[in-house]
């Protein structure tokens, strides 16, 4: 029998394993069966780095120029051509056009969630929120939707002793664990790593207490919790604590978070601003185990005289980051195991404000995929010749996530229920965007 190509379900798998049918089948190939039959294939993706650029990035001064449009529309920059022939992007992107050949432009995304808050969480989550102010506040916690990154958590688990979900330099608005409750959670740095004195302060040992004083303390706290089996939030507690003692007695953790131990040379290269250093620490924490890095890049709300802080501060950073971190995977042979998105939750608009800046604008954006199973240098999508609606390959939210998921050999069919017993599948609808591969 060829096990490469006969499909195999889950209940099969064991079956066989159990039964000793076929010789030579070990618990990793059996393990390797059980998750390829969950989707059907092989995962090409072993891990995700998820650039958030937070607000809205202004996609048609970037990636997706309309030159011949009329001035208040296409704005004041000039496209410019990549290492592809025929793929222009946005002048001030040069050091991602010399690169175009590692990523893919996909041009169609589209949803139409116009909302900071509301069009975040549809984004990370996959479902429209029922927010009545803006807020969770009519939403039960063991209600709310999980985040993309708490879903990788709980299909994929931790690797090497790693977290399987990590923010970076903060929360993510809309990346928390929902009804999958705390264990779930995102392991968030809360310190900027470009500022010289960078510590991962959970990472730290209380030092006015001995090495016995703390093991007593955790016997005494582990009898406690056998003994009351903690719920509610003293559960969740209980489950940060873990988490944390898990990491502080890792020294691949510890050593994963030092930056100090890269080149500056390299450290230059990502650029020495939150973006760039946050990648270079998101590159750190893949090669050690993590799988799932959300890496929140904000101040793309731009409505007012948007084009001095884009072409001086936001695009360069993204620019240089992203390529930096996208070479550097490449040359370490991890871009094919290691997928990186890069995108906001929405667009700008396609004319300019009487403002000088762009506003809101969903119904069309630009995002970059690069490795971990996607084909490169390419163009998928297209919009039309303002860049308001997409006229080829639209791709939704779900599109997006299912696809995300699919890399990573998730089911994204697999359904969970809430606490209250209400089915939620991991994606509602949508499709795998094969153009991709």
């Amino acid at each position: 029998m060829n096990l490469k190509s006969h499909q195999y379900n889950r209940r099969h798998a064991l079956r066989i394993g159990a039964s000793g049918l076929l010789a030579g089948l070990t618990l990793p190939r059996l393990l390797e069966m059980q998750a390829t039959a969950s989707t059907g294939n092989e995962p090409r993706a072993r891990s995700c780095i998820f650039i958030f650029q937070e607000g809205g990035p202004s996609t048609i001064d970037m990636w997706d120029m309309k030159p011949d449009a009329p001035v208040e529309i296409r704005g004041p920059y000039r496209p410019i051509q990549t290492n592809v022939p025929g793929i222009m992007v946005g002048e001030h992107l040069a050091r991602s056009a010399r690169l175009a050949d590692k990523y893919t432009i996909l041009r169609s995304h589209s949803h139409n969630d116009n909302g900071h808050t509301t069009g975040y969480h549809y984004l990370m989550t996959g479902y429209r929120p029922n927010f009545a102010d803006g807020t969770n506040s009519r939403i039960p916690v063991n209600e709310l939707y999980p985040s993309v990154g708490s879903i990788v958590s709980r299909e994929l688990g931790p690797r090497n002793n790693m977290p399987p979900y990590i923010n970076v330099p903060h929360p993510m608005v809309a990346g928390g664990p929902g009804f999958y409750g705390a264990e779930h959670a995102p392991f968030v740095i809360e310190s900027d790593p470009v500022q010289p004195d960078f510590e991962v302060r959970d990472l730290l040992p209380d030092e006015r207490m001995s090495r016995p004083r703390q093991a007593r303390r955790q016997r005494a706290l582990a009898e406690l919790e056998s003994s009351l089996e903690p719920t509610g939030q003293a559960a969740t507690m209980s489950t940060y604590y873990r988490m944390a003692r898990d990491l502080i007695a890792s020294p691949a953790a510890r050593r994963a978070f030092d930056l100090r131990s890269e080149s500056e040379a390299l450290r230059a290269a990502y650029g020495h601003t939150t973006v760039g250093q946050c990648s270079l620490l998101a590159r750190r924490l893949v090669e050690a185990g993590c799988r799932f890095i959300g890496v929140d890049h904000a101040g793309w709300d731009t409505h007012f005289n948007c084009f001095p802080s884009l072409e001086r501060d936001l695009i360069p950073q993204a620019d240089q980051a992203f390529s930096a971190l996208v070479t550097d995977l490449h040359d370490r042979g991890m871009l094919d195991t290691t997928l990186v998105v890069m995108m906001g939750e929405m667009g700008r608009t396609p004319r300019v404000n009487a403002q000088a800046g762009r506003d809101h604008w969903s119904q069309a954006q630009s995002v970059l995929l690069a490795g971990g199973g996607i084909r490169p240098g390419r163009v998928i999508g297209a919009t039309d010749r303002t860049a308001s609606f997409p006229t080829s390959d639209p791709v939704s939210i779900a599109d997006l996530l299912r696809t995300i998921f699919h890399l990573m050999g998730i089911d994204s069919d697999r359904t969970y229920h809430t606490p209250l017993g209400r089915p939620v599948p991991i994606v509602s609808g949508g499709r795998v965007v094969r153009e991709l591969f």
